[in-house]
């Protein structure tokens, strides 16, 4: 008689055992789903700096830092329909912080397997490295829903025993990689107190991203504290909303790069899923620039770790992108670089996210024929770079000219009611350059100007 088949759902419930029971809907369970994936890849996993590990996930891929997944081996259970679509290589919430992250050219990747019908579509995300072993989930009836965290060696023993049965009958190449990957590992270390690390943080990120609705008469003494806790609470909705925004926008994304891969589409079709692919991106590198910037004025550091940048080569390497942008506006580019320059210290992917997010926004009120020139020189001790717009009729347009219609709409946005334009505000732009160890100066008609000193390391 043959052994059954070990399903996802099984998994689910050995990590339930012992767990209380809850009251939980879907959409709220749903976004503690998303928190945790949060939780674990933000604010455990690449602080720890891991050099190897293995993860597994269903019914998608649920790893999505490109850091880990560049240095993890993963296998995914997928609907089989979409087996046929999804490309290895591309994660379930790509990032969108860095150009060199096109999927063309991403390195990072996971085994394929099928998921069946007894497997269930509940999530499922189990990490193992030398360091740490984690596994999360969601299980539970409707109403009854809860995430699951286990990282108590007993509960991953049995994980991993169930994983291995069911590749055993699944694919027993893939049981072998997975055994070999195991003992690549050596010993692995405990970690029964994960969880007292774990749920304070999955708390704060919650509790950051679902602002409080109370309402409180305080006294006129108290004025000042109101005023900064409305501040936070608009910091708060504003970070939960460009969350809500770009995770949607990236998992359309991954499909639609998953579509590419086919080599059977009509060059009618292959074109606009190219169109819907830039768009989302370009969406999502804007709020993601949002996301940076209310994380600045949430936690107000002076600069990120800064580190030696050469802009010159940044700006001609990013320079194509731009150029791509600008033609669909119907306008054009020009780069003027003194050559030889001394490197500048930065962030290289925040300057990244940031020069992109500049271009978009000082391209906005350029009618079709218009020129934006980026010019590079060197200016004393410091590197001038100056981003100048040109109206087709050689009319000088700032990129911050439009300010004098501007609203602010909190600490970090303003909003053109004229042109429905939604963009960072100039002390939000000013306060991410100066972490990014740049200076904006801006004059009207002139342009905008950023000096960034130059490092005297070598």
């Amino acid at each position: 008689m043959s052994t059954p088949l070990v399903n996802i759902q099984d998994l689910q419930k050995r990590m339930a055992l012992g767990v209380p029971h809850a009251t939980c809907s879907e959409s709220a369970v749903r976004r503690m789903w998303w928190a945790a994936l949060d939780t674990l890849q933000s604010d455990i996993l690449l602080p720890m700096n891991l050099t190897r590990g293995l993860w597994l996930s269903s019914p998608l891929p649920a790893l999505y830092e490109p850091k880990l997944l560049k240095k993890f081996q993963g296998w995914v259970w997928a609907p089989k329909d979409l087996l046929n679509l999804v490309n290895p290589s591309i994660g379930m919430l790509p990032p969108s912080q860095s150009v060199s992250m096109d999927f063309q050219n991403d390195s990072s990747g996971y085994e394929r397997l099928t998921l069946l019908e007894e497997d269930g579509n509940d999530p499922l995300l189990i990490v193992i490295t030398p360091e740490i072993q984690i596994a999360l989930a969601l299980e539970g009836k409707c109403q009854e829903r809860k995430l699951l965290m286990r990282s108590d060696p007993e509960t991953l023993s049995d994980l991993l025993t169930l994983l291995d049965n069911r590749l055993n009958t699944e694919n027993v190449d893939q049981a072998n990689n997975l055994r070999n990957a195991l003992g690549e590992m050596g010993q692995l270390k405990t970690n029964d107190d994960l969880s007292k690390v774990f749920w304070p943080l999955l708390s704060q990120r919650l509790a950051n991203i679902a602002p409080s609705l109370n309402i409180q008469t305080l006294p006129d003494d108290l004025n000042k504290d109101l005023k900064s806790s409305s501040k936070n609470s608009e910091i708060s909705l504003l970070e939960a909303l460009t969350h809500e925004i770009r995770t949607p926008l990236a998992t359309i994304r991954t499909l639609i790069r998953s579509l590419l891969r086919k080599q059977d589409l009509p060059k009618v079709v292959e074109t606009r899923l190219k169109q819907i692919d830039i768009e989302c991106t370009e969406q999502i590198d804007r709020f993601g620039l949002i996301f940076n910037a209310v994380e600045l004025e949430r936690s107000k550091p002076e600069q990120t770790n800064l580190a030696l940048t050469d802009l010159g080569k940044m700006l001609t390497v990013l320079s194509p992108v731009w150029e791509n942008q600008l033609e669909r506006k119907g306008l054009k580019l020009i780069l003027d670089i003194t050559p030889d320059l001394p490197k500048v210290l930065s962030d290289s992917e925040g300057l990244e996210l940031m020069l992109t997010g500049l271009i978009d926004r000082n391209s906005r009120g350029l009618q079709a024929g218009g020129e934006l020139t980026l010019k590079l020189r060197p200016a004393g001790q410091r590197l001038k770079l100056q981003i100048l717009t040109q109206l087709c009729k050689t009319t000088t347009h700032s990129g911050f000219s439009e300010s004098v219609s501007n609203e602010e709409i909190g600490p970090v946005l303003s909003w053109n009611p004229v042109t429905g334009n939604l963009q960072l505000s100039q002390a939000a732009t000013q306060r991410l350059l100066k972490s990014l160890g740049g200076r904006l100066t801006n004059r009207r008609d002139r342009g905008m100007t950023i000096f960034f000193p130059i490092s005297e390391l070598k």
